[in-house]
């Protein structure tokens, strides 16, 4: 088990600490964008990287706040065991996973921010999606699961699950009720002319993965695309999507806008994902 960073002013007292645990999770960007938030906001605070394997991380969570820290992010592979092993709220059920912890009156409480991120991120970039009432979601993940919650909260009347395995998206779809409508990756040329907003939760056309063969021009004018992926920055979906005029929504945005309740859960205040901590992480990742 690696920290990276220090929290020894946090375990005296002065200086409040969260941290992310994760296993790999050196290339994480959350230390970059809270480090940020506490700088501008003149907090005296800590956000540290901690690498603990599976076989550590029931422990290491029953000791977070012995080792000094008011709560934590949890990536790969740990979310599923932060929600069995805290107390999750409403999103975080119906997500199957927790990516945010902290503690109130002496508990271990869990949320899941990819909902409120993904759905913050469309309200920035693309005011007005939610007028449409049929969206198409494509894989049926844990991603997904996020996204297709945040839309039923949000009204969306219909929410199309392409998946190519039909049963994960049967799944879905039996958990969040007659509102979602499991469907075969060959009816997507079907899908797309109806579709106000369309979500890639796959990690096709990511930088080493194969493409996502979608037709843009087959969506209504005045849809709105929006891509999880970050890496690239600017996806062959988001590119096409912009050369024929469509809002779009990328997952840098979701990445940034998830990160803000958890900073406001453990330093008290709320920061705002601006056009600096965005390029700050841009800057970032086009290094690598």
């Amino acid at each position: 088990m690696t920290s990276q960073g220090n929290t020894q002013s946090n375990t005296q007292g002065k200086t409040r600490a969260a941290c992310l645990i994760g296993w790999p999770a050196a290339h994480s960007r959350s230390p970059l964008i809270h480090h940020y938030w506490l700088r501008t906001l003149g907090i005296e605070g800590g956000y540290v990287i901690e690498a603990v394997p599976p076989e550590d991380f029931k422990d290491f969570l029953f000791r977070l706040s012995l080792r000094g820290f008011v709560g934590a992010n949890v990536t790969l592979p740990h979310k599923e065991r932060a929600l069995a092993l805290s107390a999750p709220d409403e999103r975080a059920r119906a997500v199957g996973a927790a990516n945010t912890l902290w503690f109130a009156d002496g508990e271990l409480r869990s949320t899941n921010t990819d909902v409120e991120g993904f759905i913050n991120n469309l309200d920035a970039c693309a005011p007005g999606w939610d007028n449409t009432e049929d969206a198409l979601v494509l894989g049926a993940g844990g991603a997904a699961r996020a996204v297709v919650f945040g839309l039923i909260e949000r009204g969306i009347a219909r929410v199309h699950l392409v998946n190519r395995t039909i049963d994960r998206a049967r799944a879905l779809a039996d958990q969040f009720g007659a509102r979602v409508r499991p469907a075969t990756w060959d009816t997507v040329g079907e899908l797309l002319p109806r579709a106000g907003l369309l979500v890639n939760t796959t990690s096709l056309g990511m930088h080493g993965q194969p493409a996502l063969e979608i037709d843009v021009g087959l969506l209504p004018q005045g849809a709105v695309v929006s891509d999880l992926v970050y890496v690239p920055l600017v996806t062959p979906l988001l590119a096409a999507a912009a050369a024929r005029g469509l809002k779009t929504a990328d997952g840098l945005g979701m990445l940034l806008h998830q990160a803000v309740r958890g900073f406001e859960l453990w330093f008290g205040q709320r920061p705002h994902v601006t056009p600096e901590v965005r390029a700050l992480v841009e800057a970032d990742l086009t290094k690598t």
